[in-house]
């Protein structure tokens, strides 16, 4: 473990503190922190910073509920950074966007990796804007019933490949039946990040289950 000591501060006393969302990796935000509101963090267990515009503590939260409760935190090679992973209450951005990076400015075509998020942001903007020809468009437009029924009839399509122990078909059907899911999260406003934080909440519940059965 780090000794608070060893943490180098700049010239006005302060750090960077990276915070990213515990259970999804995802940058929240970048915010600066001095000795002072690293002891109340570490008291706390709840991210306090040192606002460099306000020239004061504050306590993430404390106006909006939207706490950061801490799971850990983290110093660089040098010392001079710190992450900071939280299980955050809300959005932390005060815009009301999860992360305060939100705002692209440049992604490359062929070097971007696919993700949840980027499958995300291409089903949402099918929703908003609608794109003649496209599958999920014709999803939304048709409603929620006929989306519901995709789901059932993806969710059978599994079970059959799985009962017949075909794993090619069966990864092909999970994938279908997971965009389905998508599209229904989507119509929903409901956001990966929602679903992560949930089976997050699960495992520990699961851990502490296997913890009492050792007992």
């Amino acid at each position: 473990m780090t000794d608070i000591t060893k943490l180098k501060f700049d010239e006005k006393g302060l750090i960077p503190a990276i915070v990213a969302d515990a259970a999804t990796g995802k940058v929240l935000t970048l915010a600066y922190m001095n000795e002072e509101s690293l002891k109340i963090s570490l008291e706390k267990g709840l991210t306090c910073f040192y606002s460099r515009s306000r020239q004061t503590l504050w306590l993430k939260g404390e106006t909006s509920g939207n706490y950061q409760h801490i799971v850990s935190i983290t110093a660089d090679c040098d010392n001079d950074a710190l992450l900071v992973l939280v299980n955050p209450d809300g959005p932390a951005c005060h815009t009301g966007e999860t992360s305060c990076f939100h705002d692209p400015l440049y992604e490359s075509e062929t070097l971007s990796e696919f993700s949840i998020d980027s499958l995300m942001a291409l089903i949402k903007g099918r929703k908003t804007e609608k794109k003649e020809g496209s599958y999920t468009t014709y999803l939304f437009e048709k409603g929620r019933d006929k989306i519901l029924k995709k789901v059932g009839e993806e969710s059978t399509e599994v079970i059959i490949a799985g009962k017949a122990d075909d794993k090619r078909e069966t990864v092909y059907e999970i994938a279908d039946l997971i965009y389905h899911l998508m599209v229904l999260m989507a119509d929903m406003d409901i956001t990966p990040d929602e679903i992560m934080k949930e089976l997050a909440s699960r495992h520990v519940i699961d851990k502490k289950v296997k913890q009492e059965k050792m007992v």
